[in-house]
This record gives structure tokens, C-alpha cells and sequence, in this order.
């Protein structure tokens, strides 16, 4: 039995929790408010502000985990090199966490260094130098902030209108105290993958079938395993994930998105961690979910393959208000969908547009269709309210 410290105690790390347990490891889950998702199923917590080094320091000190699991962004990342200097194993590695929670590091990662396609790009620190990228770029743009997670300060430029608008908001969303957004040219994009990739310490990477998904707002609103493509294609994603991730170093799954365009594959982003959109795979599309094998990956046991059993899709399930206590109808309507399950998060509190649970649905490979699938778990994920 080893002991993991969770530092992210969100609905992804509520199922990572799950599957540990069920192999028998013990997770202390942190976060910055207590009652937090993944905290209800570990078997410790402990409430801090993990921007804060000196506290992220002290409960590394007393939990003395054998490995420290980041879920989240807004963490002092760059302590995760002396805790692997003290001897602590930090997942995937100090260096995959410190560029992968920052968009400048991995984008001039995999632009400049490994030479993947990317959007265009350029960075701005205020709103006088976002003017001045928008220009070099061009509009339509995208605009995000270096660390943020779930589409938080996100936002397209269309007019000369929207840029102070969009720094304003990028402020807002920021998560930890880094000020400064990329500035993306728009793709035209014909569709947008995730692509699952699981590095293991025997050095063998795998990669599940691609998972398609749709966004608002930035954040992802329905996804759906596999996605349809060409191998060819494919295979290029493939050649592109394991470039960046072994450059990264370290084990783990890692949420690889790309776009991808009539020329060609276009490098987007990447988490060093389970992925939202890889929720899909709580549908049991896979031998194993997306947070078993980040387990796996994690305490060192080797995954031989990854099949996929079976297609399926994931819906979100939203709060309209913000609100302190929370309620949900139309459960029953959906428990009684056939090929269907659901997940709600226990999260305390609501906001607009927080996800609070998720709708899988699912068919077989061979009489099912990929469609129908995600237009039932989007239609009955919209019968569940949250109140």
C-alpha cells in the first residue's frame, strides 16, 4: 500500500480517488475549501492554498507521500523540484507539471523546440500589448490566460471592440498570480480530438481510441469515444502525443487535444493528468477508464494494452446560479434510460455554468451509432436540473 498526495480535489480527482482505492492505496485529497468532491472518498484531506509554497511545503512535510498527483493548476508547481531532490515522486515529473500548468512553457515546448504545428501565437502582459498582438495575428482570435483551467477567462476577439473586454476577462479567470494571456490565431478546424496517452515507466506508450468533443465558453459540453478519423491522421496525433509527452518526462495519462484542419494536425493543448472530456470513459468504452490507468501509471504497474469494448459519450450537467446549497431532479428519468449512467459530483456549492455531473451513454461497436449515442446522453443530461 503506498500513499498518494492529491493536490486537486475536483470531480477528476473524486474518480481517481475511486480508483485507488479499489486497488488498495490510501489518498490524502487537498484543496483550497474543504468538502471538496474527491475529498468525500479519500481517506484524509486538508484545506490549504496550495499557491501558498510554505503551506504546499509543510503538508508534503507531514504526509511524506510516496507520490504527489497535481489535478489542478493553480498549485506552486515550482517546488515539485526540490520534492524530487528530497526524494519525492512527483506525477508525471516536476518538469511535465511546471510546463504543462503553464500555456507559454508548452506552447513554445512544442512550437519551438519539438516543432509541432501550433496556432499562430503571440503573448501580451496588459491590454495595451494585447492591441498589439491582436494586430500581428489578426481577428478572429482566442484569447487565454497562461493558467486557467475549464475555459475560465477564455475568450474570442471579433472586433477592436471585444480586446479590452477579452483582457478584463482573462483577469478574471486567471488562476494563481500570472497575469499574462496567448494569443491564438483561429484554426479552421474541421473537428477537435482528445487524444488519451498513457506513458508508463517501462516506457511502453499507449494511446486510447481519439475522443471528439464539443465546447462552449471553453469548456468542454458533450465528448464521445472514438471519434471518427482517418488512421492516417491518426497516426500523426499519435507521433505528435509521444513527441511532447516524452520530452515531458515521467508517467501518467496525459489529455493531448488537437485540431484538426484540412492540412494537416495542429498541436492545441495538454494536461498532465486525466482529462474532462476523457470522462466518456466512465461508459466503460475502454479495458480500463482514463483514472485506472492513471493509477496504474502512477504506483508503477505496467498496462500491456488498451482496448476499446464498446463506443460512448459523455454529457455535462450545468448549474444555472450561483447558490450554497444544492438539490437535483429528473434522476429518475435518466436512471431509467437503457445503455445510460450518470455521475454527480457532490460539489457544495454552484455557480453558473459549473459542471455538477455528467451523463455517459453507450452501444456497441457494432450496431451503435456515434451519434445517436451522444445526442442521448446530451438529451437526457438536460433532464437532470440543478437547484
Amino acid at each position: 500500500m503506498t500513499k498518494i498526495l492529491l493536490l486537486g480535489s475536483g470531480e477528476l480527482g473524486k474518480e481517481f480517488v475511486i480508483a485507488a482505492q479499489r486497488i488498495g492505496q490510501t489518498v490524502i485529497a487537498v484543496d483550497s475549501y474543504p468538502n471538496a468532491p474527491a475529498m468525500q472518498v479519500a481517506h484524509l484531506s486538508e484545506v490549504i492554498n496550495m499557491l501558498d509554497g510554505e503551506a504546499l511545503d509543510t503538508i508534503v512535510a507531514k504526509h511524506n507521500p510516496d507520490y504527489i498527483v497535481p489535478e489542478i493548476e493553480a498549485i506552486r508547481t515550482e517546488r515539485f523540484y526540490e520534492y524530487e531532490k528530497q526524494g519525492y515522486t512527483v506525477i508525471p515529473s516536476a518538469k511535465a507539471a511546471n510546463f504543462t500548468m503553464n500555456r507559454k512553457a508548452i506552447r513554445d515546448l512544442a512550437a519551438k523546440d519539438l516543432g509541432l504545428k501550433t496556432a499562430q501565437y503571440r503573448y501580451a502582459t496588459s491590454a495595451a500589448s494585447l492591441h498589439k498582438a491582436v494586430a500581428e495575428i489578426g481577428m478572429p482570435c482566442v484569447v487565454k490566460p497562461l493558467m486557467s483551467s475549464s475555459g475560465k477567462g477564455q475568450s474570442t476577439i471579433k472586433t477592436e471592440a471585444d480586446i479590452d473586454k477579452a483582457w478584463t476577462y482573462s483577469q478574471e479567470g486567471s488562476r494563481g498570480d500570472v497575469a499574462e494571456v496567448i494569443v491564438e490565431a483561429f484554426v479552421n478546424f474541421n473537428y477537435e480530438i482528445t487524444l488519451l496517452t498513457l506513458t508508463q515507466r517501462n516506457g511502453n506508450t499507449l494511446f486510447c481510441a481519439p475522443i471528439g468533443h464539443r465546447q462552449e465558453r471553453g469548456d468542454y459540453q458533450e465528448s464521445w469515444q472514438p471519434a471518427t478519423m482517418k488512421d492516417a491522421v491518426l497516426q500523426e496525433a499519435q507521433q505528435m502525443a509521444a513527441k511532447v509527452t516524452n520530452a515531458l518526462t515521467g508517467a501518467g495519462i496525459w489529455g493531448v487535444e488537437f485540431f484538426v484542419a484540412d492540412d494537416g494536425v495542429y498541436f492545441s493543448e495538454l494536461s498532465p493528468r486525466p482529462h474532462d472530456t476523457g470522462m466518456v470513459t466512465l461508459a466503460n468504452t475502454q479495458n480500463f477508464n482514463q483514472f485506472e490507468l492513471h493509477v496504474r501509471a502512477v504506483i508503477g504497474l505496467p498496462i500491456s494494452e488498451i482496448t476499446l469494448e464498446r463506443m460512448g459519450a459523455s454529457a455535462v450537467v450545468l448549474a444555472s446560479k450561483e447558490s450554497d446549497t444544492v438539490s437535483y431532479s429528473g434522476l429518475e428519468a435518466v436512471s431509467e434510460a437503457s445503455k445510460t449512467d450518470f455521475r454527480i459530483f457532490g460539489k457544495p456549492t454552484t455557480r453558473p455554468y459549473r459542471r455538477m455531473g455528467v451523463v455517459v451513454a453507450y452501444d456497441s461497436l457494432s450496431e451503435g451509432n456515434i451519434s445517436e449515442v451522444t445526442q442521448k446522453a446530451k438529451d437526457l443530461a438536460a433532464k437532470i436540473k440543478v437547484h
